[in-house]
């Protein structure tokens, strides 16, 4: 595989559509492009539609197939499946419902917590969804936080309470095939602003013990399977004076890979929210994660959307592979890593 087929395994790009033929964009880039991964969305905010991916079970089933179909390489296919406000899969739909990690947290039962992420996992792995984009483990250390508290996504302020239910849910969905993710390092939930609506300074808010949930949970990794951690796009001063974590080389490499020692795969937050675009180009802040030791990047293309990103942003990354911006081992190392986080599950094509 040449550096350029390797780049495309590093994206997970969102898509318009119910079904997909070799004329849509998003067969166009799994195919010539070598695309990673696909991430599925209920709605098409950029459009204001309010449907998008997600009509009914069959309908996805069939799109999972056929985004599987058109892949010469295991595809990705994610999607934000917490519980709670935050699902793409809701029961008017057709799909099961299931209660908030809040909830769950409050109720702090382990059976609990077991079925309803049980049931989660289990509706995914019929629909051929291999990536769910949970759990959220960040501390409800702000209960009016727009986007993480106040919307009931966090299991409690408790880090024991965080990581006994979040290790219940990456087994359950373990269990199912299904690949999780830990969010959204290094913490989201002091925060007093929603960094998809703009800039999120959590310099004087963030407390270090919003890091024991990801530094508790990656110590058990040779029990508990953490496939992958996803960064908040927040701006720290004391971690990085420049640049918001998902870009910083010192959150990336320094805290979560040497002091933490997690050494799975890191994927970005979407790249399209407002704390990034507002100031950063799309391509721009591409290459930034990449040189920061970024593995993934999602591009949610449900913001924005912008069919022919993955088109424009292979070259840049190569000229700026060339320019030494960006390492090549450390493109080729991001791709060892997204290939073997695929190893630990079956992706099959139903």
């Amino acid at each position: 595989m040449n550096l350029e087929e390797i780049i495309g395994q590093l994206f997970i790009l969102g898509f318009k559509g119910k079904s997909i033929d070799k004329n849509n964009p998003i067969a166009a880039d799994i195919k010539h492009k070598n695309l990673g991964g696909v991430i599925l969305f209920d709605r098409l905010l950029a459009n204001k539609e309010n449907q998008n991916n997600i009509e009914c079970p069959a309908q996805v089933k069939q799109l999972c197939k056929s985004l599987q179909n058109a892949s010469s390489s295991p595809l990705l296919i994610a999607i934000d499946q917490e519980g709670g406000m935050v699902k793409r899969l809701k029961s008017e739909t057709g799909f099961p419902e299931t209660e908030s990690a809040d909830e769950l947290g409050k109720h702090d039962d382990p059976t609990r917590t077991a079925i309803h992420a049980a049931s989660t996992a289990e509706t995914l792995n019929k629909l051929g969804i291999n990536f769910n984009l949970a759990p959220v483990v960040d501390l409800n250390i702000f209960p009016d936080n727009p986007v993480i508290g106040k919307i009931k996504r966090s299991f409690s302020a408790d880090p024991k309470c965080v990581i006994h239910h979040a290790a219940i849910w990456i087994e359950e969905h373990r269990k199912q095939n299904i690949l999780t993710c830990l969010k959204h390092f290094p913490g989201h939930g002091s925060s007093q602003s929603d960094s998809h609506l703009g800039f999120t300074d959590i310099s004087k808010s963030w407390q270090k013990t919003e890091l024991i949930p990801f530094q508790k949970l990656i110590n058990k990794a040779q029990k508990i399977p953490i496939d992958s951690v996803m960064l908040g796009h927040l701006y720290h001063s004391g971690l990085d004076t420049q640049y918001p974590t998902s870009l910083s080389k010192t959150v990336v490499g320094d805290l979560l890979r040497e002091q933490l020692g997690f050494q799975g795969v890191i994927i970005t937050d979407d790249l399209q929210m407002r704390a990034i675009t507002d100031k950063y180009g799309l391509e721009e802040s591409v290459c930034l994660a990449l040189a920061a030791g970024v593995d993934m990047i999602i591009v949610g293309n449900n913001l924005e959307y912008d069919p022919g990103f993955l088109e424009r942003v292979i070259p840049e990354v190569l000229r700026a592979v060339k320019d030494k911006r960006i390492s090549e081992d450390h493109i080729c190392a991001a791709w060892q890593r997204i290939c073997h986080m695929k190893e630990q599950i079956r992706i099959e094509i139903l």
